[in-house]
């Protein structure tokens, strides 16, 4: 039987680490990077005698999420112990929600490569704790534990199972790591483990529509590595059918040394948590002006964005793509858009070429950008003037990275604007015409190449100063050729 003879079923369990400065239930700082065990506190640490309380922040960033993708506000939600024991998990437990989430349904819409356009129904988004983490490789025969992340406040984004290949799990996941990103609400960043994602996968035969029995797999944290993983459990999972065997529920772990996912431990089910509610904590009650509030500060979302960039600007689907991967990106892109209307091309262009290659370059955001967009614009003007050239403006554009000085400023000191005098570059053009005769006498005989070497010859004699097309059209009518 062959591959297309199976249908994956794929629904996603996304954990976003809110971007709050202190944990969830605990005044302890929740910033990355300190010495092991430095930031558990006596509440992340279940010592007795010490209560939980609830970090308003990130009620407010879930809020902010679910208005993002159009979920159901819960005024009134539970936090609820999950009963299990492992040696990162101090308590015994973790605070998590279960019957009353936060927040309820939202999509998320992504688009796929071939340009096919996907609205993925979230199930549920719940706030709750994070456990520490093992070190299994920092000490010999041992393990060691970080209790660092203990208490870290997360959002787990829960996904229908409506995806369908590797391809759109991976495409849900950027568009959602875009977004959480976009709103402020997590800083997104995978290697420190604030955006992972634990997949379930089923496969069915085509036609089906009883799913299959699925495994979990946990904690990825590479778009690469999710799409390497997926793709490996439904193959294995085809190959289990299709040799008479059945597929286990279970929790699997992606291995990227040996690109395959290995057995874990059996799937837990709900009852086997023992959920009810925190005796420690009160329902978690909104008050509708927070709602409002974030409600009417929400900002232009990526896709309405990039409608404007595509129906409003004429920008190329591409350009609008990728000024949209990034909401800071995007707002310098506005920026530099108003102060030069009508310029919307020449505008996307610096930004994702000189600009965005020089903060890349230097390893930089850009926030941290020393070019501000109103200074760019000065620079664009001249270019739009033809005061500079497309090379002069580059050179002028690397000298503004490393002073404070204004494009004019810098063009003057540098010596560079363009020659756009049309006596003096026909007295260029004259010489060039006269210095090489034999140039010219083969574009006269039908070889249209020689003019752009008579134009480098002008370029050359100017200093790269004159104007490459005002050059062109002063050939042509020199050497009496119609245009």
């Amino acid at each position: 039987m062959s591959r297309g003879d199976w249908e994956a079923v794929i629904g996603l369990e996304v954990h976003v680490q809110l971007l709050t400065r202190s944990k969830i239930f605990s005044g302890a700082s929740a910033a990355y990077g300190a010495e092991p065990n430095a930031q558990a506190c006596a509440v992340d640490l279940g010592m007795p005698g010490s209560l939980p309380v609830f970090n308003a922040e990130a009620a407010r960033l879930a809020v902010r999420l679910g208005l993002a993708v159009g979920a159901s506000i819960a005024e009134r939600s539970v936090f609820a112990r999950k009963n299990y024991f492992y040696p990162d998990l101090p308590k015994g437990y973790q605070i998590s929600q279960y019957e009353q989430p936060i927040l309820s349904g939202g999509t998320v819409t992504l688009r796929l490569d071939d340009g096919a356009v996907r609205a993925i129904p979230l199930t549920r988004a719940h706030l709750e704790e994070d456990a520490g983490k093992s070190l299994h490789d920092a000490f010999y025969a041992e393990t060691g534990i970080d209790l660092n992340r203990a208490g870290t406040p997360l959002l787990e984004i829960v996904s229908e199972p409506a995806l369908r290949s590797a391809a759109e799990a991976v495409a849900y996941l950027k568009t959602l790591h875009t977004l959480v990103r976009w709103l402020g609400v997590s800083d997104g960043n995978m290697q420190e483990g604030s955006f992972r994602c634990d997949a379930n996968v089923s496969v069915r035969r085509r036609g089906e529509t009883r799913l299959g029995t699925r495994a979990e797999i946990k904690n990825v944290n590479s778009f690469r590595f999710v799409e390497k993983a997926i793709e490996y459990e439904i193959e294995r999972q085809i190959r289990v059918i299709e040799g008479g065997g059945a597929v286990v529920q279970e929790t699997r772990l992606y291995d990227p040394a040996r690109h395959e996912t290995r057995s874990m431990r059996g799937k837990e089910s709900a009852h086997d948590y023992r959920y009810f509610p925190d005796p420690d904590l009160p329902p978690l009650v909104l008050d509708a002006g927070l709602i409002e509030a974030e409600r009417t500060a929400l900002p232009e979302l990526p896709e309405a964005r990039r409608t404007r960039y595509r129906e409003a600007l004429g920008l190329p689907e591409y350009d609008a793509n990728l000024l949209t991967a990034d909401r800071a990106l995007a707002e310098a892109f506005d920026a530099l858009a108003a102060a030069l209307p009508g310029h919307a091309k020449l505008c996307a262009n610096w930004v994702l070429g000189e600009w965005l290659g020089a903060l890349n370059q230097r390893g930089l955001a850009m926030e941290d950008s020393p070019i501000k967009p109103a200074r760019l614009a000065g620079l664009l003007n001249r270019l739009l003037d033809g005061s500079l050239s497309s090379n002069m403006a580059k050179q002028v554009f690397e000298a503004m990275w490393n002073s404070q000085d204004e494009a004019d400023t810098l063009i003057e000191r540098m010596g560079l604007k363009q020659i756009s005098d049309s006596g003096a570059l026909a007295e260029l053009v004259d010489g060039v015409i006269a210095k090489f005769p034999d140039q010219v006498q083969k574009y006269l005989g039908g070889d249209d190449k020689i003019l752009m070497f008579l134009v480098g010859q002008c370029m050359k004699a100017s200093q790269g100063q004159a104007n490459p097309k005002q050059l062109n059209d002063l050939l042509r009518a020199r050497i009496q050729v119609p245009k």
